[in-house]
C-alpha cells in the first residue's frame, strides 16, 4: 500500500479579514466610503432646499452645515491621517506594525464617532462629545508610543499637530454641548489649517522626494527636484503657526499676514521641485496640485482677512477641498499601491478622480462669481462624490485583497 501526503497551501484570509490587517487597509476604505455618503447627504440636503421641498429633520443635533464641516474634517480627513500614520510611522522607526486588534478597536471608536455625531439628536451632547473626541487619544497610542523607542525628534511635530487636532474638535463639541457659544467655528477652521500644517510637513518630504524618483526612472538626472533647508524650515514653521492664528486673541489682520507668508513659502517650495516635468504621470502630478492649491488657499484666505479682496469661506474651501481632499486622495492611492505590492501607476478612472477632485474644489471656490449657490454646491459636491467613488469602486479590491507573495 502506498501512502501519498498531498501538500496543502495557507488558506488565503477573507475580504474582512484582509480589511482588518493593515492599518491602510480599514483607514482608506472606510474614508472613502464615508467621504461619498457624508457628500451625498449634505448635497441631496441642498437640492432639496434649492427646490423647495420639505426637508425632514436630520437625525443630527447641529446645523446640517456645521455637521458637514466636521463631519469632512474630524471624520473623513482624521480617517485618512490614521490610515496613513499607522502605516508609515513604523516604517519610520523600524518596529512593529500595528495589528489587527489595534486596527479592529481603533477603527470601531472612528466608526462610533460617526454614529454618535449622526444620532446626536437622540444623544446627549456630552456623551456624543466623550465618544467623538475618544478617537485621537487613541489613535496616538499607537503613534507616541513608536517615536518614543526611537530618536524621532522631527517627527515629534505630528504628536503637536494631533493634539491641535483633538483641540479643534473640543471646541466644536464645547459649543454643542453649551457650555461655549460660537466656538463651533472656530473648531472647523483650527481642524482645516491643522490638517493643511501637515500637508506642509508630509508633502515637503515626498513630493520632491516622489518626483525625483520618477524622474530618475525616466532617466532625466539633471533636472531634479531642488529643496532649500531655510526655506522648508519657514514652509513647515509658518503653517504650524497660522493654527495659532485661529485663537480669539490674535488679531485678524495678523493673521492675514501670516496666512500670506504661509503661502508665498509654501509656493515658493513647490516651484523647486520640476511638477511641470510629471504631466505624463498622474500619481506624481496629482501631489504637485495638491501643493499648488495648498499654497493659493492660504494667499486666498489670507487676502480675505487683510483686504477682503477675497470670500474667507471660499479660501476655507481651497485648503479643505482643494489642497486636503486632493492630497489625501493622492497619499490614499499611492500608499494603497505600494503597500499591497501593486505597480505606482494608476488606472485612467483614478486619474479622472484627481481631475474631479481638483475641479470640484475649484467650482465652490470661485463658482459663486458666476453661478447660483445652490447650482455651485450640487455640482462641486457631484464632482466630489464622483472621485471619491471612483476611488472606492476601483480600490475595494486592492484593499481587501491580500498581498500577492512573490512566488505567486
Amino acid at each position: 500500500m502506498t501512502i501519498t501526503f498531498q501538500s496543502q497551501r495557507p488558506e488565503t484570509p477573507g475580504r474582512i479579514e484582509t480589511l482588518f490587517s493593515a492599518g491602510f487597509r480599514f483607514y482608506f476604505l472606510a474614508a472613502g466610503v464615508f467621504s461619498v455618503f457624508a457628500m451625498l447627504v449634505w448635497t441631496l440636503w441642498l437640492g432639496l432646499l434649492a427646490t423647495g421641498e420639505t426637508v425632514a429633520p436630520l437625525p443630527m443635533a447641529m446645523m446640517p452645515q456645521l455637521w458637514h464641516a466636521h463631519e469632512m474634517v474630524y471624520g473623513y480627513t482624521a480617517a485618512v491621517m490614521a490610515g496613513f500614520f499607522v502605516t508609515a510611522v513604523p516604517n519610520w522607526t523600524g518596529t512593529k506594525e500595528a495589528g489587527r486588534n489595534f486596527v479592529t478597536i481603533s477603527g470601531l471608536v472612528w466608526l462610533a464617532g460617526r454614529l454618535a455625531v449622526w444620532f446626536s439628536a437622540v444623544i446627549d451632547p456630552i456623551i456624543v462629545a466623550v465618544i467623538d473626541l475618544a478617537f485621537v487619544p487613541v489613535l496616538s497610542t499607537a503613534i507616541l508610543g513608536r517615536l518614543a523607542q526611537k530618536s524621532q525628534t522631527r517627527n515629534m511635530v505630528f504628536m503637536a499637530l494631533l493634539t491641535a487636532l483633538f483641540a479643534g474638535n473640543l471646541l466644536m463639541h464645547l459649543d454643542w454641548i453649551g457650555w461655549t457659544e460660537g466656538t463651533a467655528e472656530a473648531g472647523v477652521r483650527i481642524g482645516i489649517f491643522t490638517a493643511a500644517a501637515m500637508i506642509a510637513v508630509i508633502g515637503g518630504r515626498v513630493v520632491p522626494a516622489f518626483t525625483r524618483n520618477a524622474l530618475l526612472r525616466e532617466g532625466n538626472e539633471e533636472a531634479l527636484p531642488v529643496s532649500r533647508p531655510w526655506l522648508d524650515k519657514a514652509g513647515i514653521l509658518l503653517p504650524v503657526a497660522a493654527i495659532l492664528g485661529n485663537l480669539p486673541f490674535v488679531p485678524e489682520a495678523i493673521f492675514g499676514w501670516l496666512c500670506l507668508a504661509a503661502g508665498g513659502v509654501t509656493l515658493a517650495r513647490l516651484a523647486g521641485w520640476q511638477g511641470w516635468r510629471t504631466l505624463n504621470s498622474p500619481i506624481v502630478w496629482i501631489l504637485h496640485a495638491a501643493f499648488l492649491l495648498l499654497g493659493a488657499g492660504y494667499l486666498a484666505y489670507g487676502a480675505a482677512l487683510v483686504s477682503g479682496a477675497f470670500d474667507a469661506i471660499a479660501a476655507l474651501h481651497l485648503l479643505a477641498a482643494g489642497a486636503i481632499g486632493s492630497m489625501t486622495l493622492a497619499m490614499m492611492t499611492r500608499a494603497s499601491l505600494g503597500h499591497a505590492g501593486k505597480p505606482l501607476k494608476v488606472s485612467p478612472p483614478i486619474a479622472l478622480a484627481y481631475v474631479c477632485v481638483i475641479a470640484a474644489a475649484l467650482v465652490r471656490a470661485f463658482g459663486l462669481l458666476i453661478f447660483d449657490y445652490f447650482e455651485v454646491m450640487i455640482v462641486s459636491g457631484g464632482l466630489w462624490i464622483l472621485a471619491f467613488g471612483l476611488f472606492t469602486r476601483i480600490y475595494f479590491p486592492i484593499l481587501t485583497t491580500p498581498r500577492a507573495s512573490k512566488k505567486d
